[in-house]
């Protein structure tokens, strides 16, 4: 974690009332101590109460852990912020004096660049190499529907997508120079894309104005993209879609999205997709679900059905005698098949009334009701 202006400033020991030598536990206590008296809640009408429990919070949170805590005991080792400033004959950078020497506080110069460069955002430059300008940048994720017919969202499916986005230029291949010339390097930076503002022991780097950053400059433009090396344009995209995907499921294409810039990487594409009803089939999870009538006849009697299944086989359940309308049957391995596993067939048998009836099958419902003595509702008590 990089430090903070206010590391420099504030002592969070004092702010809990703790010792620098106070352990994890002890600090923790006082701040809970601290927060139950401080709360807004119980101090509602107590502005300042508010504020210097705003102020004890931001001082557990960087005591009160063990990592940021160590960061913050080695830079309160670098002393009051203020004395690094030093003006003509003070204390400071290069003065002869008792001036600032990192060697006194046991951290070099490269450290405390790095510490310097990441409390001011800036760049350092020490043993590691030239600081870099701003590098490349990565390309934006994008977003599509895709809408599939159920048995191939099953099955799975190569498809193509067809969208509009920021592409590599067509005309200069992403390289931003009009063809046959290339990018030069930059004069004023030498291609490093950074400037460096020598501060005696310190040397911190600003973007170079003249190429922005990149190292190089373009002095004869792609007539396309205008230099940019990124068109917007219509694109095809091959998407594999993987086998049991499911409805409003979405699906991350690595590298298919925007165009990066100034040599980085494309965004990613994430397809949502929408899969249409089946005419027979459903779905529930893993599970393949299929509803299937049948006579009252059958239903009392008993009787074997052949169902479809969704790899164009066939399966044959045998309906036991008293089967209720809404029975469910299970046929093992016949479902959707995933990296989770495989589900079932899950086959539902609805009693199918008839709306009308002729003479006969009224004859013979009327001599089934005559021979039926008992009633279903008699458990109601009515």
């Amino acid at each position: 974690m990089a430090p903070q202006r206010e590391w420099f400033e504030k002592d969070y020991y004092k702010v809990l009332g703790v010792s620098e030598s106070a352990t994890q536990k002890e600090i923790t206590r006082a701040y809970r101590k601290l927060a139950r008296e401080l709360h807004p809640d119980a101090n509602p009408d107590n502005p300042s109460a508010e504020e210097r429990f705003k102020e004890v919070s931001a001082a557990y949170d960087v005591v009160g852990d063990e990592a940021k805590r160590k960061e913050y005991d080695e830079v309160r080792t670098l002393g009051p912020f203020g004395g690094m400033t030093g003006g003509a004959g003070g204390p400071g950078f290069g003065q002869g004096g008792p001036g600032f020497n990192p060697s006194d506080f046991n951290v070099n110069a490269n450290d405390l660049g790095d510490l310097l460069g990441g409390l001011f955002g800036r760049g350092r430059r020490g043993g590691g190499g030239p600081s870099r300008g701003p590098g490349p940048q990565r390309g934006v994720d994008l977003e599509a529907e895709l809408h599939l017919p159920f048995r191939e969202a099953i099955s799975g499916v190569t498809t193509t997508l067809n969208l509009s986005s920021d592409a590599a230029c067509s005309t200069c291949h992403g390289s931003g120079a009009r063809p046959g010339t290339s990018p030069q390097i930059c004069g004023q930076c030498g291609g490093r894309g950074v400037l460096d503002d020598n501060q005696g022991l310190f040397s911190f780097s600003t973007p170079c104005p003249s190429c922005g950053g990149q190292g190089t400059v373009i002095t004869d433009p792609c007539p396309s993209c205008h230099g940019t090396g990124v068109e917007h344009r219509p694109r095809e995209v091959k998407a594999r879609i993987p086998a049991g995907v499911d409805d409003g499921q979405r699906i991350r294409l690595k590298g298919r999205g925007g165009a990066g810039r100034n040599g980085g990487p494309a965004g990613d594409l994430f397809v949502i997709v929408h899969v249409d009803a089946d005419s027979v089939f459903g779905r529930d999870d893993r599970n393949v679900t299929l509803t299937v009538p049948i006579t009252f006849a059958e239903a009392a009697l008993g009787t074997k059905l052949t169902v479809p299944t969704l790899d164009g086989d066939k399966v044959t359940l045998k309906i036991p005698e008293g089967t209720p309308s809404g029975k469910v049957f299970r046929v093992k391995g016949r479902g959707v098949a995933t990296k989770k596993g495989t589900g079932d067939l899950l086959v539902t048998v609805q009693i199918a009334v008839p709306k009308k009836l002729s003479t006969e099958q009224r004859d013979a419902v009327r001599a089934f009701a005559d021979a039926t003595a008992e009633s279903p509702r008699e458990h109601l008590g009515v």
